[in-house]
């Protein structure tokens, strides 16, 4: 019974997260069709505009606001869920991306002595489409590299390799936030791939999958996409 009320409550916060993600979510995917920036993890939004066309992503958009709408208000009369939720979610969050980049070049440079300088971030764009690429970075980086990725390493170490549980969710960590890295150094919108650039992200990766094990999804979105904004808004 206590097993299965702890799946039941995991299966409510992930609801919950997923509804509080969601306005970030129909944001971004409104925002790419006022410009041609696309967010390097966002398949999706690439393969509807294949499938679909710019007629039916319209509609694709209208029928996610929808179904967001009809969502909140079933976990609201079975859940409780209230929009009072955002707050606290934003503000911890905020103070995690106003934090985490001074701890990851503390991490470098007094620890493993490696040069942390990462270049121009964001040049050649307007402020909009940066609000954009950020909000979509924390978006689908975080449903491909935590919500999909770690959960699903995390499991196959677990089920498949019979490994101890904590063992497989610290190897999920690592190679979960490797990945993450790495994949911003492939595909002809890849980075140069510089030691100092790609250690950076890795310990990045390592911080939203902390943030997701033990804060949440939201956390971990609202976190990497307050922290790009910064980055690529204030400092690109």
């Amino acid at each position: 019974m206590a097993e299965k009320n702890s799946k039941e409550q995991s299966k409510d916060n992930l609801l919950t997260s997923l509804l509080l993600v969601f306005p970030l979510l129909v944001f971004y995917e409104i925002g790419v069709r006022f410009t041609d920036k696309l967010n390097g993890a966002d398949f999706i939004t690439i393969t509807l505009l294949k499938l679909v066309g710019s007629d039916g992503y319209f509609y694709v958009q209208a029928a996610l606001v929808v179904a967001y709408l009809g969502l909140v208000l079933y976990v609201r009369r079975r859940h409780e869920f209230n929009i009072r939720h955002f707050i606290p979610v934003v503000l911890e969050s905020g103070v995690y991306a106003l934090t985490m980049g001074t701890l990851i070049i503390f991490v470098m440079v007094d620890l493993l002595k490696i040069d942390p300088r990462l270049g121009a971030l964001g040049s050649g764009a307007g402020i909009f489409e940066r609000l954009v690429m950020s909000v979509g970075a924390g978006v689908h980086e975080e449903i491909v590299f935590r919500l999909l990725l770690l959960n699903g390493l995390a499991l196959l170490g677990d089920k498949v390799l019979g490994l101890r549980h904590w063992v497989a969710v610290m190897l999920a960590f690592v190679l979960s936030s490797l990945l993450f890295s790495a994949a911003h150094h492939v595909g002809p919108l890849g980075e140069e791939l510089r030691v100092g650039v790609f250690v950076f992200r890795a310990l990045a990766g390592l911080v939203f999958a902390s943030l997701f094990q033990f804060r949440g999804f939201a956390i971990a979105v609202y976190t990497h996409s307050l922290y790009d904004v910064y980055v690529l808004m204030l400092r690109g």
